[in-house]
This record gives structure tokens, C-alpha cells and sequence, in this order.
């Protein structure tokens, strides 16, 4: 009993040395709400009115986006993050959960046992790609078609390491793409190179997620985003991203298909309330991976006009693809190569 006791005292006492005495940070809430209007030029009369991409399937409708509400809070070496979202755009974000307008777009808990580590356990949005479902932390307000069939969320736990002053790695488990929940099922691998140079004009993350979707379905995808601010007006960002995926029948795996995509984001801002970005994206799909069964290519100017918390953004865009039979229509129903649109979206972020 006496070495017993000893031996709690000494535990007691190394865990009360652990403790730093913190004070917890003010809880930090930030959110934004979001609304649009889209007009497709060729008056299409249903679903998905020529827009294969997120969160903008719809034609002459005011439209409701998202109200994102976003809780922060440290105390020390621990902290949470609960960012929840209601709407069309949260909706579609998780679709693999329960038909509702009502989501939990990120949940998670972290702890840093050093300040070179730190440890994340929960649900959080995906490193891979270059845009957000977040409209604020996009400067176009469609979405491109890289975003849209690539990974939303990954549920699991990770790691992130700081390298050094400009280099961080990160590593995880998680579940299968976009599943809150996936009791039985297999586990993917993530991870995350991200460097910059050292007056942080040039960065680059290298990301990758694979594994089983589940026990017929295997995917790998590699992707990259390069960022380089030429200076405070101009500014330029590149997203390639590659997704391999393989099938498995009863008796053998099959062939390994492939689809990718590559855009260029150019970005201006000749003023503090006014900016441009203009984006060419190319996907390519010919082995019908994702159900294109060719190539899509899409260019979009957009406006940023920006009055306190308020960003306006007027927005035109051209859809191109290359299939046959086409991939858009008019009223009609005649088949066509090319749509065009024009979107005028307002939102506001606090």
C-alpha cells in the first residue's frame, strides 16, 4: 500500500507540473449568410438548368445560400471548433447525412502537446482543391468542377507537425469520403505538405487522400494548389487535381481509370472595394468516372465590389464540353455544346 501511494503521489504530481495555468480565450464567434440570383441563357425548362457543378443547380430564381455560424474557443493546449450551416448550400455540402437544410459542417477537438504538434479529432473540411464551401473565402461564387467531385469533409483524427517556419506536414486517418459515420467500413489515409517561401509570395500545398471506399471501390487522388502574390493588386493561384479509382467484381480488381482537372485563378484589385478574378478550369473524364464521358471546360469572371461586410459579386460564365450526346440544352431540349450564365450573389460575413 505504501508504494502505491507513493506512486499516485508522484503521477499526481507530474500531471499537476503538465498544467500550464492558462486562461481560456474569449469564445469567438464569426459566420456569414449568402443569396444569388442565376440566369442561364438558354432558358433551360429542368434540372439541373446546364450547371453541373455545387450549390448553383437552379435558373430566373432568387435563391437562399447558407447561414454559417462558426464557434471558436482555446484554453491552453486544448480547443474546439463547431461551424454549422442551414440552407440549400450546407444541404448539399453533407449529402451523404440525413435530408435536411440543417448541417454540421465541421466538429472537431484539438490538442497540442508541443508547439511543433498538434492533434485534431472530429470532422473538418477537405485540404485537397483551392476553393471553400464558405462563399466568403471565394472570390467566384459558382463553384468549379474540381470542387464539386472532389472530397467536401473528412471525418477522423490527424496530425499536423510544423516542419519549420514555412513548412508544415499533415497526416491522418479518416472515413471514407464525405461519411460523418461509417461503422464497418474501411479507412483512407490523408496528408498535406504545405511550404511557402520565406516572404510568403509563393506557396504550395501538395495534398493526397486514398484507400477503399468501401470493400468494391478503391480511390487515390493527388492534387496541388500553388499560390503567388506578385504583389498586393495582382495575384495568381493554380488547383490540379488527379483521382484514380478502381472497382473490384468477384473475382479480381479492374483497371485502374482516371479523371482530372487543372484551373488558373488571375486576380485583381486596382482598389480596396473592387476586385476581379477571372478562372479557366479544364476537367477531363473520358472514361466516364465521374459520368461526363468527356471533357468540361468553363471560364468565369467575377466581380468583387465589397462595401464593409458586404460583398457583392456580379458573375458571368461560360460552359463548354466536348461529349456526345451534348452536355447541355435549351427549352427547346435541342442539345448543345455551350451555355452561358449570369449570377449576381450578395454575402456577408461577421
Amino acid at each position: 500500500m505504501l508504494v502505491l501511494s507513493a506512486a499516485l503521489s508522484l503521477l499526481a504530481s507530474v500531471a499537476d507540473s503538465t498544467q500550464e495555468p492558462t486562461r481560456p480565450l474569449p469564445l469567438k464567434l464569426s459566420g456569414s449568410v449568402d443569396a444569388y440570383y442565376r440566369y442561364n441563357f438558354q432558358n433551360p425548362r429542368e434540372a439541373p438548368y446546364n450547371n453541373y457543378t455545387s450549390f448553383t443547380n437552379t435558373h430566373n430564381s432568387f435563391e437562399l445560400g447558407m447561414i454559417s455560424a462558426k464557434a471558436e474557443h482555446t484554453i491552453g493546449k486544448v480547443g474546439m471548433v463547431a461551424d454549422l450551416g442551414f440552407g440549400r448550400r450546407a444541404e448539399e455540402f453533407s449529402y451523404n447525412d440525413s435530408n435536411t437544410r440543417f448541417a454540421i459542417k465541421q466538429l472537431f477537438v484539438t490538442y497540442s502537446p508541443t508547439a511543433k504538434i498538434k492533434l485534431t479529432a472530429g470532422s473538418w473540411a477537405t485540404h485537397i482543391g483551392y476553393e471553400s464551401v464558405d462563399p466568403y473565402l471565394n472570390r467566384n461564387y459558382s463553384m468549379s468542377y474540381m470542387f464539386s467531385y472532389g472530397p467536401f469533409f473528412h471525418t477522423g483524427l490527424k496530425a499536423d507537425f510544423t516542419v519549420s517556419d514555412k513548412t508544415t506536414l499533415m497526416v491522418g486517418v479518416a472515413n471514407p469520403t464525405d461519411l460523418k459515420s461509417a461503422s464497418g467500413m474501411p479507412k483512407m489515409g490523408i496528408a498535406q505538405l504545405a511550404t511557402g517561401t520565406k516572404d510568403d509570395k509563393l506557396k504550395a500545398y501538395f495534398n493526397y487522400q486514398g484507400g477503399n471506399l468501401n470493400d468494391s471501390l478503391r480511390l487515390h487522388q493527388a492534387d496541388v494548389v500553388l499560390t503567388f502574390a506578385a504583389s498586393s493588386k495582382f495575384s495568381l493561384s493554380y488547383n490540379g487535381t488527379v483521382q484514380t479509382r478502381q472497382s473490384k467484381s468477384e473475382s479480381s480488381w479492374s483497371n485502374v481509370h482516371s479523371w482530372w482537372g487543372s484551373a488558373l485563378y488571375a486576380n485583381l484589385d486596382p482598389v480596396s472595394w473592387f476586385g476581379l478574378t477571372l478562372r479557366s478550369e479544364y476537367m477531363g473524364d473520358k472514361k466516364a468516372v465521374i459520368g461526363f464521358d468527356g471533357g468540361v471546360f468553363e471560364t468565369t469572371l467575377s466581380s468583387n465590389i465589397r462595401v464593409n461586410n458586404l460583398t457583392i459579386i456580379p458573375e458571368f460564365r461560360v460552359d463548354s464540353g466536348n461529349r456526345d450526346p451534348r452536355l447541355f440544352t435549351n427549352r427547346g431540349g435541342i442539345a448543345k455544346k455551350t451555355t452561358e450564365s449570369v449570377l449576381v450573389a450578395a454575402v456577408y460575413k461577421f
